[in-house]
């Protein structure tokens, strides 16, 4: 590992962790493709980190949601222990807790098949295929009429039905901001707040799995001497996500977010055709 490398692995992380193409998706064709299954072992620490990088992003674009966020949680709170009844409707802020909180719950299912899910990486053709599903998802969430539901009128449903294309995208090829801001269209969200929506909910998925990813990362342990340059990395990533996320957010508003569709579908071709032909090609060699 150079700085070369931290460069490009921290500009792939920021692009694809953001853009709907899938991240899980490209890294496991890469690996596959370019013989490298191996690199999130060897390199764990440095995965962990540039997660945490793209995890930053969503951050510093969404600081002023975050903290409003966290301080009608606990108000939230306060007020289930209160006698005081006002009759007003909860805050957005405070509604938007529990809807990022019903909209995780999806994810606990998923774990139950995490072997499963684990044995996609290893299929290139399955990725490839997940990669064209992914494009079709886009292709058809510009089509759709644009919707008025944000934090103030949507429903505990509409998080549960956007909680599950979150859990769903858990399978590489499968985009999870693709995924979730495709679906929150489909339940009529606002195509602003479907962006804002789908980012702020990865926070507690992302955060959560980089807090178990690091804890085996560290039992594995890594070289200190590489500090400089994974924290190269993870500048990187960071500074391409907070741009990825803002690109996004505009294509979105223009209702252009499907044009990406067009993207998946050369590479999920490609890949597929690649996977099928390269094995005949080994073995007549």
């Amino acid at each position: 590992m150079d700085f070369i490398s931290a460069v490009f692995m921290g500009l792939i992380q920021g692009i694809a962790e953001f853009l709907p193409i899938s991240s899980s998706g490209h890294l496991a064709l890469f690996q596959h493709f370019f013989a490298m299954e191996n690199f999130e072992e060897t390199q764990m620490f440095f995965t962990v980190l540039l997660h945490f990088g793209t995890l930053l992003s969503v951050f510093v674009v969404y600081w002023r949601d975050i903290v409003d966020m966290i301080r009608e949680f606990f108000l939230g709170v306060a007020a289930l222990f209160s006698k005081k009844d006002t009759g007003t409707p909860p805050p957005p802020a405070r509604r938007l807790v529990m809807l990022i909180i019903m909209a995780t719950l999806p994810l606990f299912v998923m774990v139950l098949f995490k072997d499963t899910i684990e044995s996609v990486f290893a299929n290139p053709k399955l990725v490839s295929c997940a990669l064209l599903l992914t494009g079709c998802i886009l292709f058809f969430s510009d089509r759709l009429a644009k919707g008025r539901k944000n934090a103030k009128n949507a429903t505990i449903l509409d998080a549960l039905v956007v909680g599950v294309g979150q859990a769903l995208a858990i399978i590489p090829g499968i985009s999870r901001s693709g995924t979730t801001i495709s679906v929150g269209m489909m339940r009529q969200f606002d195509r602003s707040f479907a962006v804002r929506f789908s980012f702020l909910m990865s926070i507690p998925a992302v955060l959560g799995a980089t807090v178990l990813e690091l804890k085996d990362a560290l039992e594995v342990g890594f070289d200190s001497t590489l500090l400089p340059v994974y924290l190269t990395g993870v500048v990187v990533a960071a500074v391409v996500g907070y741009f990825a996320i803002r690109l996004v957010n505009s294509l979105a508003d223009k209702g252009k977010f499907g044009h990406f569709a067009y993207y998946c579908w050369i590479v999920g071709l490609g890949s597929l055709i690649a996977s099928l032909i390269l094995p005949l090609i080994q073995t007549q060699t």
